[in-house]
């Protein structure tokens, strides 16, 4: 385990605890009261909260244990494919014990086959991949967010790409790791992630004539009639009251 992890009961400080990044990384919003309501009034007490919401900044070496190992092989297997390591990997963050690679997309394809494919770093298994909507992140408002795991070297790291809401493409994973089909279709469906060729890029959870995408942040929370071929349910506010 790194210094750098955190040890509540060892470190009680305030750049140590869950949640806190203080100063350091990138700004993506500030946040006001406790849950970001602002259309009622103010009962738990939490609405003069005001909290900086950041992201992790880039690590620097050494990145501690074998996350260095990992990042060497990594770069050297890329080089051997005269990619330029720096126009592949856009940062490397380690944050809370845990190493993330953030790819330029244009090269994800290739960045995820050789960490399938080498020998010393035989991440075999996509577990899947998240989606992240940051609206004050411009120009990388989407996030595509990959867990790969190695299980020759017992070995857990991740991928993040980003995407523009103007342009959300980012390239499928389905021919590296066919596990993702699945995952790939409820990221698009729910973000709007456009994963370029997938083979049957289709919603998996609303109506496929579902208009937008639920769990990008600017998306409405309630309030809103639920639409189906032929049918519409009224919003909530708008049905029957029986008291």
């Amino acid at each position: 385990m790194s210094t750098a992890d955190p040890n509540p009961e060892k470190d009680l400080s305030a750049q140590n605890l869950p949640g806190q990044r203080g100063d350091a990384g990138e700004e993506v919003r500030v946040q006001r009261g406790m849950f970001g309501a602002n259309n009622g009034g103010d009962t738990s007490g939490y609405g003069g909260l005001v909290r900086s919401v950041r992201l992790p900044g880039p690590a620097t070496r050494p990145y501690g244990g074998w996350f260095d190992e990992v990042a060497d092989e990594l770069e050297g297997a890329l080089e051997e494919q005269d990619l330029l390591p720096a126009n592949a990997i856009e940062k490397t963050v380690v944050d809370r014990g845990e190493l993330t690679f953030h790819i330029e997309r244009e090269h994800l394809l290739r960045v995820a086959r050789t960490l399938r494919d080498d020998p010393a770093l035989r991440f075999e298994l996509c577990t899947g991949v998240s989606g992240v909507h940051y609206p004050g992140d411009k120009g990388r408002e989407l996030h595509a967010v990959y867990h790969l795991r190695s299980l020759t070297h017992g070995r857990a790291i991740r991928l993040e790409v980003s995407a523009p809401d103007s342009d959300p493409h980012v390239p499928s994973l389905v021919s590296v790791y066919p596990t993702n089909d699945w995952h790939e279709r409820e990221t698009y469906d729910f973000f709007g992630l456009v994963f370029d060729g997938h083979p049957a890029l289709t919603r998996i959870m609303m109506p496929d004539d579902w208009q937008g995408f639920p769990q990008r942040k600017d998306y409405p929370l309630g309030g809103i009639a639920v639409e189906y071929k032929g049918a519409q349910i009224p919003a909530p506010d708008q049905r029957r009251s029986y008291s």
